[in-house]
């Protein structure tokens, strides 16, 4: 997906929902901090959202614009309407929000992950295209290792899932390094 893309995800979302704020939540809320991202991190075709202030509008999204709709049959991504509890994140995330709105959004409101915000769900999450998605961002110095650990101590896992988390954070800077 591209910014573009996502740009007209987010006015398509706006429009169904009948609000102007949706919150990106998965993978491509990287494109709102690099618009220009690394390709290897924009291979999916499917952008999270949810309506900021109506989060049960979720469903009405994903079933006019998601997966299978005549939407993605013709421009070949969707929207895949979720809700806040969708991905494990840091105390504090949504005051770190990053704004996506311009004529290409029709002045609706994108708000998209911080970039370690998004890394600790995909380490939270744990699956093998989330590793692969967090690798590239520490092999790209698109995170910090530092501000990853913060961010990791203000969310809410169990002990073995944090314990993972830190390996993992620890492992990929290690690479990286």
């Amino acid at each position: 997906m591209t910014r573009e893309q996502l740009e007209h995800v987010i006015r398509a979302a706006a429009a169904i929902s009948d609000t102007e704020d949706i919150v990106v939540i998965g993978s491509q809320s990287v494109l709102g901090q690099f618009p220009n991202a690394p390709l290897e991190l924009l291979v999916s075709m499917e952008a999270d959202v949810y309506p900021l202030q109506f989060p049960e509008r979720g469903d009405l999204i994903d079933g006019s614009i998601g997966e299978g709709s005549p939407f993605q049959d013709s421009f070949g991504y969707y929207a895949h309407g979720v809700d806040e509890t969708t991905a494990i994140l840091p105390g504090g995330w949504k005051e770190r929000l990053i704004l996506v709105s311009g004529p290409n959004t029709r002045h609706a409101r994108g708000w998209c992950l911080e970039i370690h915000d998004l890394a600790i769900a995909k380490y939270a999450a744990g699956r093998e295209k989330d590793l692969d998605f967090v690798r590239v961002l520490a092999s790209r110095d698109l995170t910090q290792e530092s501000i990853l650990l913060q961010r990791l101590a203000l969310t809410s896992l169990d002990d073995l899932r944090r314990d993972l988390a830190l390996t993992r954070i620890r492992a990929h800077f290690s690479a990286s390094g």
